[in-house]
């Protein structure tokens, strides 16, 4: 038994745009902070006293390629040469797991500043989960943390466990990718499960190609520095630092667009066609280097690319997009498809309980204009309900809510997979225990 008062659980949820961790029990994570790293190279000479056959030295030196990882917001804001900013999971999976274990350390001992001995730990994992990943997750969680006790739970799940629903279709648009999962009973319809490569950051790439062809330069806060030259007037200087990698400029600059998009954006009611949009009043913006810039259609447009697509071969710099633009569908049409593989007996009660979570979830307007293009596109029978919590907190967050719900129930208490089952059947063992 790990209930009780004495110890709570932890509740990790690794997206592909941001970690969030905290106490289960709790109504909002206590650590968010991006899931990229930064790396560094460095090179460590080692001297292992091997007598080298060819040199009459009798030593021999070893060159080590050895890195230096940076985690967390604040380590990742401070700019060093050469830094090059990592994904840890790109499509949904895991791409380094030494990486995966930096970001653990740092939600668990930097952030929560708890052992890990003491608490048993929910993992959140994409619908689609490999059991590869899945044992691979929980061999390092006993192996090198010494949990006592872990769970792996379904994203889906959790999203409709926190509205308080054991069947519903979960739209999870994320930073990384877009996913629908129809939920039955508490369980994920595998069958069902579809994924788009559209998520926040592609919109984000979008924004950022449609302002640089308006001649709009993001300039990331490395870039520059104010200087005062009368009391309140200020004078933005340039820096230039040649060593910055490209991906770090990259991360620079999707932070501020990112904000952009959140402050400005909103889906159009109506899908987005350039004459209907090219009049739109212009809304001003102030970018860190004190430039202000004027949006206009890019407001709408760049939202309906989770609509329509097709759009991205109309932003100039997006081309080699095109692949994943032409391979995409719209969201009305894989919520359509994703129901349709599901069985006739729960289609009806699917349509009525499609629940929106992620960050990109969170932007104006989605939660109608989606409900609008289902209500046209889907049977006339169906009942379509859009449901979006009010709360902005609680849609980016709603996979670790949910694990927070469910980790903290005196019934979920013996589902556990604890450390001697483990020891006694490895880690194999997680399919059976973690369904």
């Amino acid at each position: 038994m790990y209930g009780g008062d004495e110890v709570s659980a932890i509740v990790i949820d690794l997206g592909s745009h941001t970690c969030k961790a905290g106490y289960a029990g709790e109504d909002a994570p206590k650590a968010v902070f991006p899931s990229v790293v930064g790396s560094v190279d460095q090179m460590e000479v080692d001297d292992s006293g091997t007598p080298d056959k060819n040199s009459g030295s009798g030593q021999e030196t070893k060159v080590k390629e050895k890195r230096k990882l940076y985690v967390g917001s604040q380590a990742l804001g401070y700019r060093r040469d050469n830094m090059e900013v990592l994904p840890t999971i790109k499509d949904g999976v895991v791409t380094d797991w030494d990486m995966v274990e930096s970001i653990w350390d740092h939600a668990l001992r930097d952030c929560l500043l708890v052992d890990p001995k003491e608490h048993p730990m929910l993992l959140a994992e994409p619908s689609f989960n490999s059991q590869q990943q899945r044992e691979k997750a929980a061999e390092i969680m006993f192996e090198k943390y010494n949990v006592p006790a872990l769970f792996l739970a379904k994203n889906a799940v959790l999203t409709s466990f926190a509205s308080g629903r054991a069947t519903s279709l979960v739209v999870d648009s994320g930073g990384g990718s877009t996913t629908i999962a129809p939920v039955h009973d508490g369980y994920v319809l595998q069958k069902a499960v579809a994924s788009s490569p559209i998520g926040g950051e592609f919109l984000t790439d979008c924004l950022i190609k449609s302002l640089e062809s308006k001649g709009v330069n993001i300039k990331p806060r490395y870039a520059f520095k104010k200087k005062e030259i009368r009391p309140g007037e200020f004078q933005t200087v340039d820096m230039d630092f040649p060593q910055t990698t490209e991906s770090y400029r990259l991360y620079s600059q999707r932070i501020i667009a990112s904000d952009i998009k959140e402050c400005v954006c909103r889906a159009p009611d109506t899908p987005y066609d350039e004459t209907s949009y090219s009049n739109i009043p212009m809304t001003p913006y102030e970018l860190p280097d004190g430039q202000t810039i004027e949006i206009g259609a890019d407001r709408f447009k760049t939202p309906d690319v989770l609509f329509n697509p097709s759009l991205v071969q109309t932003i100039p710099g997006m081309e080699s997009y095109a692949d994943i633009a032409s391979s995409a569908r719209g969201l009305p049409q894989m919520v359509i498809e994703s129901i349709n593989k599901c069985d006739v007996d729960i289609r009806r009660e699917l349509y009525s309980s499609i629940l929106l979570s992620g960050g990109t979830a969170s932007m104006q307007q989605l939660k109608e204009r989606l409900e609008k293009d289902l209500l046209e596109e889907s049977p006339q029978a169906a009942r379509v309900k859009v449901l979006a919590s009010g709360n902005a907190t609680e849609r980016r967050f709603s996979v670790w809510i949910g694990g927070s719900i469910l980790a903290s129930l005196g019934s979920f208490q013996q589902m556990w997979f604890s450390k001697t089952e483990y020891e006694e059947h490895g880690a194999g063992y997680v399919q059976r225990k973690c369904p």
